[in-house]
């Protein structure tokens, strides 16, 4: 009786989603494809219709793609789907008791679901080292991505601070088009929190071959300028490096606190269930914004592949469909160069590492176990060791390490 109750509720007063990207659009035409015939408005605080992010730090950046090839459907669409689109605007509040949220004119919308896609941000430089420089760069929008385009000139020198994924695909755009490049990494070693040693190696050796300046073990101490723009940084390791404009890719906050300010739990994410729900039966949250259970703890995971299935399972939820708990194969891509890395699995807790060199002479794969059990492949320009992985992970399956180190057994021989 409850449940559908609240599906009536959610029938007539309709579904809220806040946040118009990638998990916000796959809840609304989700919703739709399951013949769901209440209302659906989709509120974002960015001026434009959903669109892919991926691209943006390497093919629209390049302007080898149009902004219009970005967008998940024209905007016309959302219409066609009777889905209200308020774009530009913001949640200020969520009113859990009375089922409605506040935005930013100070007006209220009533909702029988509420859906949380809130995402992420990156996170900036400390107040303290980043002043009020205007050239100094963080990467997430459209509007980040245009403004960054207008620096991006060949001859001009651009600090990356930052070795994970964001900063070395900014180095390696901004090498082929002609810029030098620094690229600052505290850690020890780039790709350190999310890769092995043996992948950051690859990876640092190739960005070295095509020109990248990587200056690991340093520290950012203090940015010097003129006229609002930085154009020195002093490191803790490397004394000083001169610079025309930075961009900083130092990982990201959740945006969690419209959530938190309403009584829902958030730890790493918005925390939900298996099922994407929070603690208030009316309200979920899914994407890049989310806790959810995994294995035997929890994860916050950013992909697309983790926001279109959550933006789709809440929605089959929410037109009444039997959902199982979630349990995904992580995977993710990257784009380097003319070097693809393709990851299935989480590696969290690894405790071996097994190499396997690929077919051609700029391929190899990393495999992952943890209690000898498979957990995640790093593919590098290897598609069949990334799809057989993913296969192997799917199904639960561990192959013989050994022979998954040895190139001359075959992987059905490994299995």
């Amino acid at each position: 009786m409850g449940e559908a109750t609240d599906l009536q509720a959610a029938a007539r007063d309709g579904v809220v989603v806040v946040g118009a990207g990638q998990a916000g659009a796959a809840t609304i035409l989700r919703l739709r494809a399951n013949g769901f015939a209440g209302p659906i408005t989709l509120i974002g605080a960015e001026a434009e219709p959903p669109y892919q992010r991926p691209p943006l730090s390497k093919k629209f950046l390049t302007g080898e793609y149009a902004k219009d090839r970005l967008y998940l459907r024209p905007l016309a669409a959302y219409a066609q789907l009777d889905v209200t689109l308020m774009l530009g605007r913001e949640v200020c509040r969520i009113d859990r008791l009375n089922r409605r949220v506040e935005l930013d004119d100070g007006s209220t919308l009533p909702f029988g679901r509420l859906v949380l896609a809130t995402g992420a941000r990156p996170r900036p430089l400390p107040e303290t080292l980043r002043g009020t420089f205007e050239n100094i760069y963080l990467f997430r929008t459209f509007a980040d991505t245009q403004r960054l385009q207008a620096e991006m000139m060949p001859g001009r020198r651009i600090l990356v601070v930052g070795g994970g994924y964001i900063g070395l695909e900014t180095a390696a755009v901004a090498r082929q088009l002609g810029l030098e490049v620094v690229l600052v990494e505290q850690a020890d070693r780039i790709l350190q929190r999310v890769a092995s040693d043996e992948t950051s190696s690859h990876f640092r050796n190739l960005h070295r071959s095509e020109g990248v300046r990587i200056l690991e073990a340093n520290r950012l101490l203090e940015l010097d300028g003129t006229g609002g723009r930085a154009t020195r940084a002093t490191l803790s390791g490397e004394g000083e490096v001169l610079f025309d404009f930075a961009v900083v890719g130092i990982g990201v906050s959740v945006n969690g606190e419209l959530a938190d300010e309403a009584g829902l739990e958030v730890d790493g994410g918005i925390v939900v269930d298996s099922r994407c729900r929070t603690a208030d039966p009316a309200i979920f949250a899914v994407g890049d914004c989310t806790s959810f259970p995994y294995q035997s703890g929890r994860t916050r995971l950013e992909s697309v592949h983790n926001a279109i299935a959550q933006g789709e399972l809440v929605a089959d939820a929410i037109a009444g469909k039997q959902v199982g708990p979630y349990a995904p194969v992580p995977w993710f891509w990257s784009d380097q160069f003319s070097t693809k890395l393709q990851i299935a699995g989480l590696n969290a807790g690894y405790d071996r590492v097994v190499r396997r060199p690929g077919g051609r002479e700029d391929s190899l794969s990393v495999w992952y176990f943890r209690a000898e059990a498979l957990i995640a492949v790093d593919a590098i320009n290897d598609a069949r060791a990334y799809m057989t992985g993913k296969r192997w992970l799917e199904a639960g399956i561990t192959p013989n390490a050994a022979a998954i180190a040895d190139p001359a057994v075959d992987f059905k021989a490994a299995s």
